[in-house]
């Protein structure tokens, strides 16, 4: 699946049609999450990273996901501090 059509702003919805998150930008071959996405606890605050290899369609200003939110989320990485 091509990501060149992945923009900022863009809604990360799993096969289910559930809300993943916002693009804050395409890095690589990762999508970076937008931090108002972050979850809660540990996790709050911290930019998440989905691998673009869930991307199953990118269609109007969506991207959808080839995994259900829900197992989607366990994909997500937090940046690594190297």
């Amino acid at each position: 699946m091509a990501v060149t059509g992945i923009k900022e702003n863009m809604e990360v919805i799993g096969a289910d049609g559930v809300h993943v998150g916002t693009v804050d930008h395409v890095d690589g071959a990762r999508i970076k999450l937008t931090k108002k996405d972050s979850g809660e606890g540990s996790h709050r605050g911290h930019h998440h990273y989905i691998s673009t290899s869930l991307v199953a369609e990118v269609e109007g200003n969506k991207v959808r996901l080839s995994a259900n939110s829900d197992v989607a989320v366990m994909f997500e990485e937090e940046k690594s501090e190297k």
